[in-house]
């Protein structure tokens, strides 16, 4: 292994991957008032976007996992890099067929390729350096992923929602050619800002496979795992389930806001302006990220997610309870609260698995899956109850994350040794 100092570069070259999947996976935020008003679609089935994208990670994950353990973590961001260029440059079809299902099939592409992205970056930044700054230095290139969804409701309000769609009532005029000429229309400015992306994704491909990278050890000793497995490291399981309801409580709050700020008793925001506050929402977590990751150094990282937890709780339960402007930011605050979550849940969760590293961001990373499920979920909330009190299914997330700061993330090393110690008492 290379010495600390000589970590800077290499980790300086992941971040560029976190900002990008940060960017893109944001953008869906956008899409979804987007698509949701040109093809006339409910909550639940608008929310289907995010099924669909998120559903990528719980299907490849573990084959992700499997490609870094025979070819490394380098070469698995070059072709999770090239995957994604290939479903940006899909969105470009889908928008001229004015087709949802091929919208749907393209983020599932893209989601794929994210997730190659995670399971290789995600634990190669865990493992390049000091494990007791782990917790730190992933929230720090966590926080470069926040720029990216910080800069991308800005990006796509600008391009995606430029015109302002027709009203129900207009579209239920509109004879069938003339509603696909319309469908076809609005869908095409998706073009522009996803060719740029695609192009902007083989270049950074090009780059990261003409780095020198430093290998990671635990990639190859997939043959020294002994009689160890995932299943006997309950911070790691517990850690997927954390892993679950974050993700699912972020995309939730996120995949809503437009529409959220958009109502009357909220903001009764234009769905534009609306996409310009959701940089708030990311900001906020692109702020703590790098607050954190020095906080991170000075406080246990298991107790500073408690707090985090009790407080995005407290945060979203005040916007359900409240309307106006405090309804309003409250519920984009708690993306500044949220902010040191995933990257703390996931290093908690790979904490003492040495070899078992690799299967063990394969199995968190697959655990993303929450931001499919919970949103649909929420959406059916949403259609049945309202959109402002729809917000319940994130705070249930928020206690279960609360228990996992307080007492599942211990690894075994610390249950071991309180279980000594009740020993010794007895």
């Amino acid at each position: 292994m290379q010495s600390a100092q000589n970590y800077t570069r290499p980790l300086l070259i992941v971040t560029t991957l976190f900002f990008m999947w940060g960017f893109l996976t944001c953008l869906n935020d956008i899409l979804v008032p987007h698509l949701k008003s040109i093809f006339e679609l409910s909550y639940a089935k608008v929310m289907l976007v995010q099924f669909a994208f998120f559903s990528g990670y719980f299907l490849f994950s573990l084959p992700w996992a499997k490609v870094v353990n025979r070819i490394g973590y380098q070469k698995t961001m070059v072709v999770g890099l090239l995957t994604m260029a290939v479903a940006a440059f899909l969105f470009l079809p889908a928008a001229s067929m004015a087709s949802y299902a091929l919208f749907l099939t393209a983020l599932l592409i893209l989601a794929t390729g994210i997730t190659g992205l995670q399971v290789a970056a995600n634990p190669y930044v865990v493992v390049l350096g000091k494990p007791e700054t782990a917790s730190s230095r992933l929230d720090l290139t966590q926080a470069f992923n926040s720029l990216g969804t910080t800069i991308a409701p800005k990006f796509g309000g600008l391009l995606i929602l430029a015109s302002a769609p027709l009203a129900i009532k207009e579209l239920n005029k509109l004879s069938a050619p003339a509603l696909h000429a319309y469908r076809v229309q609005q869908a095409s400015s998706v073009k522009l800002p996803y060719s740029v992306i695609g192009v902007a994704l083989i270049l950074l491909a090009i780059l990261i496979g003409l780095s020198r990278l430093p290998k990671i050890e635990y990639t190859h000793q997939t043959a020294n795992k002994g009689q160890d497995s995932i299943w006997r490291h309950p911070n790691l399981i517990l850690g997927a389930i954390g892993i679950f309801a974050y993700v699912g409580a972020e995309v939730s709050v996120g995949s809503f806001l437009v529409n959220y700020l958009g109502t009357p008793e909220i903001a009764n925001l234009p769905e534009k302006t609306a996409a310009g506050f959701v940089s708030f929402y990311w900001g906020g977590a692109m702020v703590g990220r790098f607050l954190g990751a020095a906080l991170l150094r000075q406080f246990k990282p298991s107790r500073m997610l408690a707090v985090s937890a009790v407080f995005a709780g407290t945060l979203v339960i005040a916007s359900m309870i409240s309307g106006g402007h405090l309804a309003m930011w409250t519920i984009l605050s708690v993306g500044l609260v949220n902010s040191i979550m995933f990257p703390t849940i996931f290093s908690l969760g790979v904490a003492e698995l040495g070899p078992l590293t690799g299967d063990g961001s394969g199995a968190l990373n697959m655990a993303i899956v929450g931001g499919a499920i919970l949103p649909v979920i929420q959406g059916f909330i949403a259609d049945r109850i309202g959109i402002h009190h729809a917000f319940i299914l994130p705070v249930l997330c928020y206690l279960y994350i609360l228990y996992y700061g307080l007492s599942g993330s211990k690894p075994n090393s610390e249950r071991h040794l309180h279980t000594q110690k009740m020993s010794l008492k007895a």
